[in-house]
């Protein structure tokens, strides 16, 4: 027992002396870069092709990495556009008159822009130039010019792409519808498989006149294409890309633009695992950017300052919220949104109403920012189901009834903490034709009493259901309650299950029953690709400041089953889709507003949609993260931001520190059980010791008798 106490003692004190590194890290093995911006995220990206991807979970990778020739000015509100991959704004001037009248953009982009390395460009490049980082960032490149762009808006017509935005830019760039009959009748010549090389098929509505200026011509006049050029659907993509990801083996790899992108923006991909992490790089060939000189002084103190700030970016997959915060609270991540479960840790309401943090984040830095969304998260029918869909008033008075039942103040209650507000229409706060008031309310949901938007009872959903055929909940061809069906990307965790609860129950209201069918985020945009879904749970965030970013969501020719667009809900009503065509080329005005509100009326009626809520958006941010500020129409801003990494290794070493006394105290105590017991093992081995030693070598004793000395010479015991 005299080695005991002093190892014990020696393993304490080596412990409390393990060096900076807090134990906890869970970047063991990740390069110290000070420059590394950490967060998380939850749904695994599965298009990064910026012909394909049109979802809020890609863009956040695609954005940095390809570069369209706008961008929305970071700092200031309202949103405004500006140049960044092209030499000043778009000129823009009109040719023909009558139904031949067309509209021409011409962009001008600099020369000297170059993509970033990949083995695409190299003679013999090969998918371990790709995988391997170091051997990526070492790979070729080229210049970007007017080409590229062409063959990007040729690739939003490719057969093979199914691109989301083909159904609305084939109305207007001219050429593009045609032009994908071309590229199906040479796709389908070649088998459908391999490289088809776009150079061979010239498009009319988008030309190269120089190397470094895009010309695209637009049927009539569209005054929203600006804001499209903002998006990474028209950012370039070199040809080369499609012929390296064409080879042999690379599809068995799945590898492509889906998964290893190839852009000419601040960032590229340097690890690709939608499974567990992504990681993004500084592109070493971008043509750079300063940072902005207006805006709101409290973010000036970069300004003029080369850009970017940060050098990498590290995503990992967190699918629940609670290690998400933990993670967060200890410096791991860098920034956080606030969960329903972390809500009343995070945020408390001031003596003015107002949200504000808890005294133990403000203690540790933290700051908040908050900004409505341009957004809307929603329910929707898929309009090609024979029980809920189509333009029958039988469905009609059944979708009605269930926007009534479904409590959206009560969700925003309970599951956002009141971060959110009951939406009344398709349009989100901030963008033309949106009402307040009175004047906003949804009427078939909606009285207004007291000064403000009361939801109908549900006396008046029963009188709908009957209306329907479905008197109190009963589907007369089985005499049982009617089973709707509702498909939505799943969650883990019980925050999940108590939103599905609370859905059935809002369904059971009126007696019918609900089955929720959850699977992962891919499978649910497969099956909404497919319309297999009846009812489905999505959002949408706004791409641009214009109410048909939101309409075109209703729009027959854009239904997603039948055309690939994103109307979602396969919606189709023809006056609805007349009016759009007028709406959409009207400028803001009382003519533009008198359109938007009789459309907004038609989608009321015919409730395509349960018109769910408008978030509001809550921002943690550490204090060595610097130059954060929400921009609902900007997914670019990583290059804005900017890390402390010396404030934030000292935050993380003060908040990891180990608590050590406990496992002290611990063994110490384990210590006094033990010496009880190892006393007696000792005791009982001495004596065992003493009674198999011979007594002529035991020392002292008595006398051997003459028995007893007989046998020992003898040998016997």
């Amino acid at each position: 027992m005299s080695r005991v106490l002093p190892a014990l003692v020696l393993l304490i004190v080596s412990l409390t002396g393990c060096g900076e590194t807090p134990w906890n890290d869970p970047y063991p093995d990740d390069p110290r870069v000070s420059g590394t911006l950490y967060t998380s995220f939850a749904d695994p990206p599965k298009h990064l092709d910026p012909a394909r991807s049109y979802a809020s979970n890609e863009w956040v990778y695609i954005s940095q990495i390809y570069e369209p020739p706008l961008q929305y000015h970071y700092l200031k509100r309202p949103h405004e556009l500006m140049p960044v991959l092209s030499v000043g704004m778009p000129r823009v001037f009109e040719e023909g008159e009558g139904d031949a009248r067309r509209t021409v953009y011409e962009i001008r982009i600099p020369a000297g822009a170059r993509f970033q390395p990949h083995p695409a460009f190299a003679a013999a490049g090969t998918a371990d130039d790709l995988l391997d980082p170091q051997r990526l960032l070492a790979q070729p490149a080229r210049e970007v010019t007017a080409d590229d762009l062409v063959h990007q808006i040729k690739r939003l017509a490719h057969p093979a792409l199914s691109s989301p935005i083909h159904g609305l830019m084939s109305e207007y760039i001219v050429g593009l519808r045609a032009y994908r009959d071309t590229l199906e009748r040479a796709w389908a010549a070649q088998g459908r498989d391999g490289w088809l090389d776009l150079r061979d098929y010239p498009l009319a509505g988008a030309e190269a006149i120089d190397r470094y200026t895009l010309r695209v011509t637009l049927h009539g006049s569209y005054p929203q294409f600006m804001y499209w050029l903002a998006t990474p659907f028209f950012a370039p993509v070199p040809w080369e890309a499609e012929r390296f990801y064409a080879q042999p083996g690379m599809a068995e790899r799945n590898l492509s633009l889906d998964t290893w992108p190839v852009g000419s923006g601040p960032y590229l991909l340097l690890e690709s695992d939608p499974n567990r992490r992504m990681v993004l790089a500084e592109n070493p060939n971008w043509h750079g950017e300063l940072y902005p000189h207006e805006g709101p002084a409290a973010l000036l103190a970069d300004a003029g300052k080369p850009l970017p700030f940060i050098e990498r970016a590290v995503y990992t997959l967190e699918k629940e919220s609670i290690p998400t915060w933990s993670k967060f609270l200890q410096g791991w991540y860098d920034s956080s949104g606030v969960s329903s479960d972390s809500f009343d840790s995070a945020v408390q309401v001031g003596p003015g109403g107002d949200a504000e943090l808890t005294p133990a984040l403000r203690d540790k830095g933290i700051h908040l920012e908050t900004e409505t969304e341009s957004s809307i998260f929603y329910f929707g029918f898929n309009w090609l189901d024979p029980v809920v869909g189509g333009d029958g008033e039988r469905a009609r008075a059944l979708r009605q009834a269930l926007a009534i039942a479904v409590d959206y103040e009560e969700y925003v209650a309970i599951f956002r903490n009141g971060r959110g507000m009951a939406a009344q229409g398709p349009l989100a706060p901030g963008i033309f034709g949106y009402r307040e008031g009175e004047a906003g309310i949804n009427p078939v949901t909606h009285v207004w009493r007291d000064g403000r938007p009361q939801r109908r009872s549900l006396a008046e959903a029963r009188a709908l259901l009957a209306q329907a055929g479905y008197a109190d909940g009963i589907d007369p061809d089985t005499g049982k309650p009617l089973l709707l069906y509702l498909d939505t990307p799943a969650r883990s965790g019980p925050d999940f299950k108590a939103v599905l609860d609370w859905w059935r129950k809002q369904v059971e209201k009126l007696g019918l029953r609900l089955v929720v069918r959850d699977s992962d985020y891919n499978r649910f945009q497969d099956k909404m690709r497919k319309g297999q879904a009846q009812l489905f749970q999505w959002g949408w965030n706004a791409d641009y400041p214009d109410p048909e970013n939101f309409f075109f969501l209703f729009y027959g020719p854009n239904a997603k089953a039948l055309h690939d667009g994103e109307n979602a809900a396969n919606y189709a009503n023809p006056e609805f889709d007349a009016l759009f065509d007028r709406m959409k080329n009207l400028p803001n005005g009382a003519e533009r507003q008198a359109v938007v509100d009789r459309m907004v009326t038609i989608l009321r009626e015919d409730s395509p949609w349960l018109f769910g809520f408008h978030p509001v958006e809550y921002r943690l941010i550490h204090a060595w993260l610097h130059n954060v500020k929400p921009n609902l129409m900007a997914r670019n801003t990583l290059k804005y931001q900017r890390i402390d990494g010396a404030a934030r290794a000292q935050a993380r070493v003060d908040w990891n520190a180990p608590v050590l006394w406990p496992f002290g105290v611990m063994l110490l105590a384990l210590a006094l059980l033990v010496l009880p017991a190892m006393v007696a093992w000792r005791r009982r081995e001495r004596a065992a010791g003493l009674a198999s030693t011979p007594l002529s070598q035991r020392g002292g004793g008595r006398r051997l008798s003459g028995v007893e000395a007989d046998m020992a010479a003898r040998g016997d015991d």
